[in-house]
């Protein structure tokens, strides 16, 4: 099946000066509402997959849960939430990431990945990689494999696959 990004680029909808001045918002709130283009990106990632064997999806919050959730369900796997600090009500691992001003954290439930399961990442947007190379290191402290890093939207010119080297990177749209 030929996957046609079109109709999902036509849902994006920016929102300039969002959260800040001089940064373009892609806001996916569009996508999501309509019914056709929400399946489509569900199934644009998990066809990439398809034939792999994947055991659990994370998303990273929290619209990286939106899409996780049922590539996660048409897999028949597990779907694992990747939240920031403070979260989690269980016992966690976590792991520190750059931004651009500082350092933040993520955090997964110590028994989210067993040893030797094949893990899929999704988010909804590739920025910097720096969240996703986290989560990524996150899944092979927990002895999971990375099978592969899927984004609805990839803003290529901040230069996110350089953070992930050696990883599979799915992503559906590139800006």
């Amino acid at each position: 099946m030929t996957f046609d990004p079109a109709p999902l680029a036509e849902r994006i909808r920016d929102i300039p000066d969002f959260p800040k001045p001089g940064v373009v918002f892609k806001d996916i709130t569009p996508l999501l509402a309509d019914p056709v283009t929400f399946r489509a990106a569900v199934d644009g990632v998990a066809e990439r997959f398809d034939g792999q064997r994947i055991d659990r999806v994370l998303g990273i919050e929290a619209r990286g849960f939106i899409l996780a959730a049922p590539v996660a369900y048409r897999f028949g796997a597990g779907f694992v939430p990747v939240r920031k600090a403070g979260k989690l009500p269980w016992e966690i691992e976590r792991q520190e990431y750059e931004l651009e001003y500082g350092t933040d954290l993520l955090e997964i439930h110590r028994d989210a990945v067993s040893p030797g399961e094949r893990v899929l990442v999704v988010d909804d947007v590739m920025a910097t990689g720096g969240t996703a190379a986290a989560t990524a290191r996150l899944v092979e402290k927990l002895g999971g494999e990375v099978a592969g890093l899927a984004f609805l939207i990839e803003l290529t010119f901040l230069g996110g696959r350089a953070k992930l080297p050696g990883y599979e990177v799915v992503s559906l749209l590139q800006y």
